[in-house]
């Protein structure tokens, strides 16, 4: 079965850190990235880009609607995805544990979900 994992964090978190702090926390996520990916069982993992980029497309009145930002109001935002292909619950839990927001980052609000999928390629 495929998993998608959203990794979260927290804006408002971040900024109260350090740029010393946040370089020494994010300069952790490439060894544990790497540790994930060596399982074989990552499809696909990408950290998203500038929130301050982002728009959303809704259609209003026949039309689509393009606005700034994340689609959510919420406290935490989705900074990066994964999708893995594990044989059990068990082992989609284990190798979503090795994500850097599921390992570390307490201080910048990180968190990961993990979402079972239908998951279809298309040629």
């Amino acid at each position: 079965m495929k998993y998608l994992g959203l990794a979260y964090f927290t804006p408002e978190k971040f900024a109260q850190m350090s740029p010393e702090d946040v370089k020494a926390l994010v300069s952790q996520c490439p060894a544990l990235d790497e540790k994930m990916r060596a399982t074989g069982k990552v499809l696909v993992s990408a950290s998203l880009g500038d929130l301050e980029q982002w728009k959303t497309l809704r259609p209003r009145g026949g039309r689509t609607q393009v606005t700034d930002g994340p689609y959510t109001e919420a406290k935490e935002v989705v900074g990066g995805l994964f999708i893995i292909d594990a044989e059990t619950p068990e082992e989609a839990l284990r190798l979503a544990s090795m994500h850097p927001a599921a390992t570390l980052g307490e201080e910048g609000g990180w968190a990961v979900e993990l979402i079972p999928m239908d998951f279809y390629l298309t040629p």
